[in-house]
């Protein structure tokens, strides 16, 4: 099953914490790997706060950011995913840019794999309970 990964699993590919572990089952898994291409900025924004304030070097940060593109199979424009986006964002009152990776979810009939405690919280007992997995 095509699983929608978001920044907040995809950092922990590359980042050391308690969520690496399950976060490299996933990205072994076989399965094919997609997000909206703002995980792209989200996990560029990762890096370079963890090359600003956790001593990670500058070159691993820039090619945390090249590694990480090569490890989805698929990153849908946001063009395309922005009127579910701002719907779910507004029915869930929740930030837009989680609400990308639920609109991708949705129209391909799969979930979200997320580290984020806010956004499960905020699926929980909604018709979007069903689309997010966490990590």
């Amino acid at each position: 099953m095509t699983l929608v990964v978001d920044a907040s699993v995809a950092f922990h590919w590359f980042f050391e914490s308690d969520k690496s572990a399950p976060a490299q089952t996933i990205l072994s898994s076989g399965e094919p790997l997609i997000a909206p291409d703002l995980v792209m900025a989200e996990i560029a924004s990762a890096a370079w706060k963890a090359s600003m304030f956790s001593n990670v070097p500058p070159s691993a940060a820039q090619t945390i950011v090249l590694e990480a593109q090569r490890e989805f199979d698929e990153l849908v424009p946001c063009l395309t995913l922005k009127d579910g986006a701002i719907a779910l964002a507004l029915e869930l009152r929740h930030s837009v840019y989680d609400c990308f990776y639920l609109a991708l979810a949705e129209r391909r009939q799969t979930h979200v794999v997320t580290a984020d405690q806010r956004l499960i919280r905020r699926c929980a007992g909604t018709r979007f309970s069903n689309l997010v997995r966490p990590l």
